[in-house]
């Protein structure tokens, strides 16, 4: 998942990887469905060359989906961000400090004053 800068902040995008012709290494396109600001429809390529510099393409609205068509035939695959929040974790918790002794809670609940006010006299 990419971002593309529209109307002044980050957008997440869709991130295709796209077949690398002629002098480029890399080439990737980015689609924004619809800006949350503007509404416009974004796909912007970005491509780098052996020399390690960055082009450019970027085409909005009709001219988007015009240019999206053309090379949807070159996309090798969608570039996913696996989320790793999905997966379960244990809910092992070790009761024991650093040197092997076994945790305790030294506060004395009775002693705290949460919530209470000063009376000024």
């Amino acid at each position: 998942m990419g971002y593309l800068h529209c109307c002044g902040a980050l957008h997440k995008t869709k991130t295709f990887k796209l077949v690398p012709q002629g002098k480029f290494l890399i080439c990737e396109v980015d689609y924004l469905k619809k800006c949350p600001v503007c509404g416009h429809l974004v796909v912007q390529l970005t491509r780098i060359d052996r020399e390690q510099n960055l082009s450019s393409v970027r085409k909005t609205n009709i001219k988007a989906v015009k240019f999206f068509q053309k090379i949807q035939n070159k996309i090798l695959y969608e570039s996913r961000v696996i989320n790793y929040s999905k997966y379960p974790g244990g809910k092992f918790y070790l009761n024991y400090n650093e040197f092997g002794v076994k945790k305790r809670c030294y506060s004395n609940l009775s002693k705290l004053k949460i919530g209470l006010l000063e009376n000024s006299g």
